[in-house]
């Protein structure tokens, strides 16, 4: 794709690409098509505040990768990635505009927010980018104050709820199951010894949310076919485990799947992580989990 074809360039985090952001990507790919041009997204990588403030507490709904993965498959053509540094945050608005937007981008018409701030101490907003506008002969259309308010509310909304467990409200709000993507690694082999032999998985972006501990229904697609199990996480105090893990039995299935990359979805929180008395006790519990996880798995087919 010729970097120069004219663009409609959209602004920001994104994170989570849930059903306010959608709303906004489908305004950009609905105007670039009308217009001829090409959509897309310019996003800023890592977050300001794990730059500025030096903040690890951060955590995203999705890795950079989920997040590009997810923003195309909504129809934007090209995601642009800044690297957020200290240098970038020291640019003059005018530069911004004129070298990132204008030289870099070739951005005719930029959909953003009322509120959107831009430059060296977020200094310009929306009035200085419509003067730039008149300047550089580019147009800039206005998110409605709704449509804001509608991703801002959504965004808090599915923190909350993957933190509090409630994996199927925060689907709700995303317009998909929300997901991990990692690495299986091997674990200690205990859950082979109670005949639910499980994946460990390895998410290796530290700032991706992980939803709060407990035993999840999940689903995975392993060799383009869909593969539905039960996941743990949480430190597995029945052995004294102290190290947080990520753990899924899928069910039916013996492939070995050691160092593949898979992408699982949550679709339900079965319960709370427990401490049993020994291991003849966690083994009742999980055949109990099986059985309301199978339960549920039904639903979806009814």
């Amino acid at each position: 794709m010729n970097s120069k074809s004219a663009k409609v360039t959209t602004i920001g985090t994104f994170d989570g690409i849930h059903i306010g952001h959608q709303k906004i990507l489908k305004q950009v790919v609905a105007l670039a098509k009308k217009q001829g041009y090409v959509p897309v997204v310019l996003t800023l990588f890592p977050h300001p505040r794990m730059v500025l403030q030096k903040d690890d507490s951060i955590r995203l709904l999705n890795t950079i990768e989920e997040r590009i993965e997810l923003l195309k498959s909504h129809g934007i053509k090209e995601v642009i990635v800044k690297k957020f540094t200290k240098d970038f945050a020291n640019l003059s608005a005018k530069d911004y505009v004129k070298q990132i937007l204008l030289d870099e981008l070739n951005t005719k018409n930029i959909v953003i927010g009322y509120d959107h701030h831009f430059g060296k101490n977020r200094s310009a907003n929306i009035n200085d980018l419509k003067a730039f506008a008149d300047l550089y002969n580019f147009n800039v259309e206005e998110i409605s104050a709704q449509d804001l308010k509608d991703v801002t509310v959504s965004s808090t909304k599915i923190r909350t709820a993957l933190n509090q467990g409630e994996v199927d409200l925060a689907n709700s709000y995303l317009g998909y199951n929300f997901f991990i993507t990692g690495t299986v690694i091997k674990g200690k082999g205990l859950g082979r010894t109670i005949d639910f032999p499980t994946a460990n998985i390895n998410v290796t972006a530290a700032y991706k949310l992980i939803p709060s501990d407990g035993v999840y229904v999940v689903k995975s697609k392993i060799d383009n076919k869909t593969v539905f199990g039960m996941m743990n996480i949480g430190t597995n105090p029945t052995v004294n485990g102290k190290k947080r893990s990520i753990e899924v039995h899928f069910f039916n299935f013996n492939q070995d799947i050691y160092d593949s990359e898979l992408k699982i979805e949550f679709l339900k929180r079965l319960r709370s992580e427990q401490k049993f008395e020994n291991l003849e006790a966690l083994k009742a519990q999980l055949k109990k989990d099986m059985t309301n996880a199978h339960s549920y798995i039904k639903t979806l087919n009814e």
